[in-house]
């Protein structure tokens, strides 16, 4: 099968029409103009205080499926604990390169 370059300029400028130019999401600009002038700092201790948050939740739901809360089901806790587990592996992920960033910066010659 050959495909020619004309075609396949045809069937680009044909697709190009069908994407729409103005409708930009507007939650997508308002998070990226709320992320723009924070400081490292602060979106890190979010990060963190958000993975505290889901730490919490996952122990709560365990200790109300302990206690035979009927409202609480296993999956919903299984799922709960796996969101924490990721999301705390994620932020040790961060940690070991920040980590491994200021180690090369530090051994860095003057």
């Amino acid at each position: 099968m050959q495909i020619s370059a004309n075609s396949l300029l045809q069937e680009m400028q044909s697709l190009s029409g069908e994407i729409p130019t103005g409708n930009i999401n507007p939650q997508i600009t308002q998070q990226i103009n709320n992320t723009s002038g924070s400081d490292f700092g602060d979106l890190l201790s979010q990060a963190v205080k958000s993975v505290g948050e889901l730490q919490a939740n996952s122990g709560s739901l365990a200790t109300r499926l302990d206690m035979g809360d009927n409202r609480v089901t296993l999956s919903e806790t299984v799922i709960a604990r796996e969101k924490s587990s990721v999301a705390f592996e994620a932020t040790v992920q961060v940690r070991n390169k920040l980590i491994e960033a200021y180690k090369s910066i530090m051994s860095m010659p003057v």
